[in-house]
């Protein structure tokens, strides 16, 4: 197979912020084009877990979403810190995070980008097992999330009906329910 991959010719930064920065390359393509600017987004690492309680109860955050200016139903994740030692860890904390609940077991679903071609990062999916709620939530300052308990046919329902809207979210949610042979092809 003939190598597709572009040769950074420069790269400088033109944002940088907590959890998003802006990058602005300067390319050249193996056939000798250049290409100038390509911008790039990078985001931190992503994890996101589809939990089970232990009656088998699909663990589901709502959340207002403020450049969508809606309010979604989504499973819990977020952005791997510096202190967890593993992406499974960072899947529990925010899960135990955003939800109260702890799971025994995980699962590792895979891996997916939300945008390759500008967004740089990817996202960790976690299927875990055996939720048991030990605590409250412990949320960040913008955060105000509802926990909701579905069933495995209440979260088919959504997604047949494009309720559930964060893409990425809908694909852990479909690699999970492969996972736990709930799919039918």
């Amino acid at each position: 197979m003939k190598d597709l991959s572009w040769k950074v010719l420069s790269s400088s930064y033109l944002f940088k912020d907590l959890w998003f920065t802006v990058r602005k390359d300067k390319c050249v393509t193996p056939e000798g084009t250049v290409v100038d600017p390509y911008y790039v987004y990078e985001f931190p690492t992503w994890v996101t877990v589809v939990a089970l309680t232990e009656d088998n109860k699909v663990i589901m955050v709502r959340q207002y979403r403020h450049a969508l200016g809606e309010t979604l139903m989504e499973i819990p994740g977020g952005c791997v810190d510096d202190t967890d030692t593993s992406l499974e860890e960072a899947a529990a904390r925010e899960l135990l995070e955003e939800t109260g609940y702890v799971c025994d077991q995980y699962d590792y679903l895979g891996k997916i980008s939300a945008n390759p071609s500008t967004n740089n990062n990817i996202m960790h999916m976690y299927l875990a097992r055996n939720g048991k709620k030990i605590k409250e939530q412990a949320l960040d300052h913008n955060e105000e999330i509802e926990v909701y308990l579905l069933t495995i046919d209440e979260i088919k329902a959504l997604l047949k009906s494009n309720q559930i809207l964060q893409a990425m979210h809908a694909t852990c949610l479909f690699y999970a329910l492969n996972k736990l042979e709930e799919m039918s092809y």
